[in-house]
């Protein structure tokens, strides 16, 4: 038997906290170099918007100093005149990078999008100093239209009808998660005990946030299948049918199986809200979307009933800036489930939220997660920094005057190949889906190992060995650290690689890394006289 009594020990662990012991064990032999595809942070950047996000920041110093205070004490923006003075700055610094950027941004803000262009000056010159408090504290007005664009164009397929919804700024999708959990329940749309379904495999923390003696929320697996490219069976949707399920939570494309729903079964949830799940609440986590082409998310499909999470980290490289955003459509069925509860729970939350509004009773339910993310008492503090603001209005308008899909193209081109390269190395054919994100991608290793070897030898892993005992034995041998597919709700001894946080060269390492330690694997069974 090869099972380990501390490997067992480790398997309690989310796999992002295991991925610190893999890495300890990847780095005792210093001489091989790790190669850490553990964790989905890009090892790109965006570079064009940053450029201009930089000489934007320049041009707010000068408006600082046309009145200053003191010497080195800037004052707040003026209004008047500022389109002019931009312009004036623009062409003064037409031959450094990122001032183009800027110049077509503000033809694009004020032909295309037409706003005023002194309003919209006013607005990014004062967040990007970060002199005031956010204000409106739910989202910079301005800044909310452009990203609300830039949503319809990449999340809803360019689909206007859909009708708006209302954004909530946030410090990345983790707070977005935080805020929406502790929301619902704060407003009795979900209650502890409550069932709600998952999509799984997905993101651990959705696996591990119900489960928290703060929601204590049961958890129902709507399973993707792997045999069907990770798509969800019809029988699968079907569970969501049940009254007793109160919400689903999924992420799309998913993680770790990084691919996005089917069109058919986005038509499928729309029917069901529409029928038979009226209240259903839905929950998508998007932030993978725009690595597939064509892409729609559930809340373009179910527009009523569904949460928008998104988040800019990814496909700008920028997990380190915290750009997030919920979206909740300005017709939802969550203002009108807190209209339509009991007398008592009513008052409760009246009460609540009666230091913030006049009228608690009318406030919609993305202006109480506002509130919520700051305890209710300091949502007078509310909202993420203007600064951060303004770097997601330049990305969203990177994206919209991109009419060629030039950004789209690179990002999606790194990742598909280094999958391509990550498959050549392993030895097997690389998966043909339409609906492949890329990002990341699950390697069900007692599958490969029925495939090179036998059903017997396939056997004798999945007995024989703790779930981890691959991901280990990969960072102890190969220095190579990989996420435990187990820990998202994958396969068991499956291992999910990130595809965005390497060189390309290290996917041939890594593929021929999990080849390579199958093989002494199944040497050790053949000794044995397996």
């Amino acid at each position: 038997m090869k099972r380990s009594l501390e490997e067992k020990g480790y398997e309690a662990l989310s796999p992002f906290e295991l991925k610190n012991k893999l890495i300890d064990l990847a780095g005792t032999d210093h001489e091989r170099m790790m190669l850490n595809a553990g964790r989905g942070n890009p090892n790109w950047v965006a570079v064009n918007p940053r450029q201009g996000f930089f000489h934007l920041g320049l041009f707010a110093i000068e408006e600082s100093q046309r009145n200053p205070h003191r010497p080195g004490l800037g004052g707040t923006p003026e209004k008047d005149g500022l389109s002019k003075r931009f312009e004036n700055f623009i062409a003064a610094h037409s031959e450094k990078p990122g001032v183009p950027f800027l110049e077509e941004a503000f033809k694009y803000v004020c032909d295309t999008l037409k706003m005023d262009g002194d309003t919209f000056l006013l607005e990014m010159v004062d967040a990007i100093l970060g002199d005031h408090y956010p204000t409106p504290d739910r989202m910079l007005t301005l800044t909310e239209r452009i990203v609300h664009k830039y949503l319809e164009q990449e999340m809803f397929g360019e689909d206007s009808s859909i009708g708006k919804f209302d954004l909530f700024a946030t410090e990345g999708g983790t707070a977005a998660m935080d805020y929406i959990f502790t929301s619902l329940l704060e407003n009795k749309i979900l209650h502890k005990g409550d069932k709600i379904a998952l999509g799984t495999p997905i993101f651990t923390p959705y696996l591990e946030i119900p489960k928290l003696n703060d929601y204590e929320l049961v958890e129902l697996e709507v399973q993707q299948d792997e045999n069907t490219g990770w798509q969800y069976p019809d029988t699968e949707i079907e569970k969501l049918a049940d009254p007793a399920v109160k919400a689903f939570f999924l992420v799309n494309p998913a993680n770790p199986a990084s691919v996005s729903m089917h069109p058919d079964t986005l038509d499928q949830i729309d029917q069901l809200v529409r029928s038979r799940r009226k209240d259903l609440v839905i929950l998508t986590d998007d932030v993978y979307g725009t690595f597939v082409n064509g892409f729609k998310s559930l809340a373009a499909a179910a527009p009523h009933n569904t949460i928008l999470v998104y988040s800019f980290s990814k496909y700008f490289g920028a997990t380190g800036w915290r750009l997030g955003v919920i979206g909740i459509h300005e017709d939802n069925i969550f203002d009108k489930h807190i209209a339509e509860l009991p007398e008592a729970d009513k008052e409760a939350l009246h009460k609540r939220y009666s230091t913030v509004i006049l009228d608690p009773d009318h406030m919609k339910v993305i202006d109480r997660m506002v509130a919520d993310s700051r305890s209710v008492a300091l949502n007078h503090t509310a909202g993420l920094s203007t600064p951060q603001q303004v770097l997601m209005a330049l990305f969203s308008l990177h994206c919209l005057m991109d009419k060629k899909g030039t950004y789209k193209s690179m990002a999606q081109d790194i990742v598909t190949q280094r999958f391509k390269t990550l498959y050549g190395a392993v030895g097997i054919p690389h998966p043909e889906n339409a609906y492949d994100a890329h990002y990341y991608t699950i390697i069900d290793i007692p599958t490969l190992a029925e495939t090179r070897y036998g059903k017997a030898f396939a056997d004798h892993l999945v007995k024989d060995y703790e779930p981890i005992d691959f991901v280990w034995q990969l960072a102890h041998k190969k220095s190579i650290v990989l996420m435990d597919g187990g820990g998202f709700d994958a396969p068991n001894m499956s291992v999910r690689v990130s595809l965005a946080n390497l060189p390309d060269s290290a996917y041939d390492a890594i593929g021929k890394g999990i080849s390579s330690l199958l093989e002494e694997y199944h040497h050790t069974w053949t000794a044995e006289g397996g």
